[in-house]
């Protein structure tokens, strides 16, 4: 369960990071040639990269959870067997 939680987060980070390039590459693009037919809102732009930083966030705190829930398992198994 654990291993499934951290890798959800691991998923939700290259997710996260996916978007974070498609909007730089959509802000780097803006008002040049290559521009595609629809037009590009930095403020649109923008607000994907927030939602990007703060979706990574939180997956990388489910993975720091899931990383400390990990550690305490080891600890009682480790204390279990002496």
């Amino acid at each position: 369960m654990i291993s499934s939680m951290m890798q959800t987060a691991v998923s939700g980070m290259q997710s996260e990071q996916i978007r974070l390039t498609e909007a730089a590459g959509n802000i780097a693009r803006a008002g040049t040639a290559s521009e595609t037919d629809a037009e590009i809102s930095l403020a649109n732009e923008l607000l994907t990269l927030k939602q990007a930083e703060i979706g990574f966030k939180a997956n990388a705190l489910v993975f720091e959870t899931g990383a400390d829930l990990w550690d305490v398992l080891m600890s009682i198994t480790r204390d279990d067997s002496d």
